[in-house]
């Protein structure tokens, strides 16, 4: 009987810490900047964020698509989100990397941004008003302590946007 107590102990316990490792990982966003602006990415979207590896170019693609890269067997289409922006594109350096988009997303993407700024807490953001028109994959805006503005992505919706889709040139 006592087994039993400590076995629902334990269970409830552990609960309890999933229940608040999940409400502070929610909290928690990528930051990353891409052309002057800084971006924010949810920790779930973002499967992982690696070092550029080589990137081999497809013809008769956008401008903005950088073409396949090879990460341990994967295939990923590599989007330089800067340029898909309209900002000056990436430039390949020691502190560019890739943000592979999370695998419950099927679509084997990576973005390609000029740099990681590591984690930022959301609740120490001020949201902000978007923009008139904004994309559907533009989540929140907001603004940090030292005035930086931040731009939070909403990968679903990009995932399944029509012009993030059409590489074809």
């Amino acid at each position: 009987m006592a087994a039993r107590l400590s076995l629902r102990e334990y269970q409830r316990e552990l609960a309890e810490r999933l229940r608040d490792a999940a409400s502070t990982q929610s909290a928690s966003k990528l930051g990353v900047l891409l052309g002057g602006e800084s971006w924010l990415v949810e920790l779930a979207d973002a499967g992982e964020v690696i070092p550029v590896p080589p990137i081999n170019a497809l013809p008769l693609t956008q401008a903005w698509f950088k073409g396949l890269a090879n990460v341990r067997g994967n295939l990923f289409s590599v989007v330089d989100f800067s340029a898909f922006l309209g900002l000056p594109p990436v430039t390949l350096g020691a502190e560019a990397r890739l943000v592979l988009l999370g695998e419950r997303f099927r679509t084997a993407a990576a973005l390609l941004v000029d740099r990681s700024l590591g984690l930022r807490n959301a609740t120490q953001l001020e949201p902000r008003e978007p923009a008139q028109g904004a994309p559907a994959w533009l989540k929140a805006q907001y603004s940090d302590a030292e005035g930086r503005q931040w731009k939070e992505l909403d990968v679903a919706q990009l995932a399944k946007d029509p012009q993030f889709l059409g590489v074809g040139a």
